[in-house]
């Protein structure tokens, strides 16, 4: 088969950075004055959770140092739900992997599965909550707010999000996606919001707001009071600032890899589409992809494939690599099953392409929509098919690096990835 010849561009974002993160954080954090409730001798549960976000290790070291200079006893909670296997050491694990160490904050590391039930919501749902973070004397809430995979509203990923699902650990996650299938996210998230404001020592909130390039775009220190009020705020700005495909017509993408440390589904469904259904665009998706070809997996996801059954076609070796164990707990406990099925695999890429690019469509081979990305996080550069040449010349907004180029293969048949795959050669 002739493959389309492919040209690298880069998109141009609004992309504002925070250059001193520690300085940040300490202002922030400063402004709350949080030593009129934290008393010195005190302990604070600082959360910690499993998306890769940037300057994770940095932005949790921070804020051990300001609970520090209270006085106080601070140590971090692994806050994730079902993730690392929904097990203490798995979930130790995947923190450390992002450099949140003992020796790196200065600060114990507390992981647990244990949790304690706090309430009830007046729809009936128990509240649980990190056993480790009740018995502290405070808890800090840190987590980033961005548009959810699979939910809309005022209210999507964030502090309120880290409070019910990831201090709910593995029980609470259960239950409340459970929930979701009689009751909206949003009820679920307020309600439960409510009764752990209330009983569960929450002292602040850090939510971290990141631009289309993965970089930290804007932290902000949110007194519990204010979370509900701030986190609306937040997300309208993280929708404004999120990375996006250069093209919202695509027959054929072409991802490097998903994982856990990239999205709760593996890759964003706010990037790529399917927010409403696996396997189609619907009217509420801003984008429309015919076929997903996932290339392969994060080494920080450990296994968890959970999204993958949201792609049409991926490699043997991909699956080969997935934990299915790991996939399954958490796909189950999101009450997605279908996120942990296997796509229609072949052992080399070459394979995969022969097999994916004729339905995408009329258009033959050469002149297919096909574009390839890193991952959802990461889209400031991308590789496209000359399809889009009439349309990039367009548009300000996007650069031709080089190219058009024919696709590049190993000699097992298998792609480059985009950050290793020359253009122009």
């Amino acid at each position: 088969m002739t493959y389309p010849r492919m040209l690298r561009i880069k998109q141009h974002f609004e992309g504002p950075c925070v250059e001193d993160i520690p300085a940040t954080v300490e202002a922030q954090l400063a402004s709350l004055q949080l030593g009129e409730k934290i008393k010195p001798g005190e302990t604070v549960a600082i959360t910690a959770g499993s998306r890769g976000i940037a300057n994770i290790a940095v932005i949790i070291k921070a804020a051990v140092d300001h609970i520090k200079s209270l006085g106080a006893v601070p140590f971090i909670v692994p806050a994730m739900g079902s993730h690392g296997g929904g097990t203490p050491e798995g979930q130790r694990g995947i923190v450390e992997g992002y450099g949140i160490t003992e020796d790196y904050t200065g600060a114990e590391i507390r992981s647990s599965m244990e949790t304690v039930i706090v309430d009830k919501t007046p729809q009936g749902i128990p509240v649980h909550f990190d056993k480790h973070a009740y018995d502290a004397d405070h808890v800090l809430v840190c987590g980033r707010v961005k548009p959810h995979t699979g939910f809309v509203g005022e209210i999507e990923s964030g502090l309120l999000k880290m409070m019910l699902i990831g201090l709910g650990k593995h029980a609470g996650a259960k239950i409340y996606h459970r929930a979701i299938l009689d009751y909206s996210f949003g009820e679920i998230i307020t309600a439960v919001a409510d009764s752990v404001l209330d009983k569960c020592g929450i002292v602040a909130g850090l939510a971290i707001v990141e631009n289309a390039y993965d970089q930290t775009a804007l932290l902000a220190a949110v007194a519990p009071e204010n979370f509900v009020s701030r986190e609306k705020e937040l997300l309208k700005q993280a929708k404004q600032w999120m990375p996006r495909l250069p093209f919202d017509k695509v027959g054929l993408l072409i991802i490097d890899e998903i994982g856990k440390d990239i999205s709760g589904s593996g890759m964003d469904t706010n990037v790529i589409g399917r927010k409403y259904s696996d396997h189609c665009a619907t009217d509420k998706d801003d984008v429309s992809v015919k076929r997903i070809f996932v290339r392969g997996l994060t080494y920080e996801t450990h296994g968890n494939a959970c999204g993958l059954g949201l792609a049409e076609f991926t490699n043997s070796r991909t699956v080969q690599s997935v934990d299915q164990n790991i996939t399954t707990i958490n796909s189950l406990t999101g009450g997605h099953p279908s996120a942990a099925m296997i796509p229609v695999h072949y052992d080399s890429d070459r394979e995969v392409l022969d097999a994916a690019l004729p339905t995408t469509g009329l258009a033959d081979a050469p002149d297919a929509r096909v574009i390839h990305i890193s991952n959802t996080l990461h889209v400031g550069e991308v590789l496209v098919s000359e399809a889009y040449l009439a349309e990039i010349k367009s548009r300000d907004d996007l650069e031709i690096i080089d190219g058009p180029s024919e696709m590049q293969f190993d000699a097992n048949g298998n792609l480059a990835a985009v950050a290793e795959q020359p253009v122009g050669v």
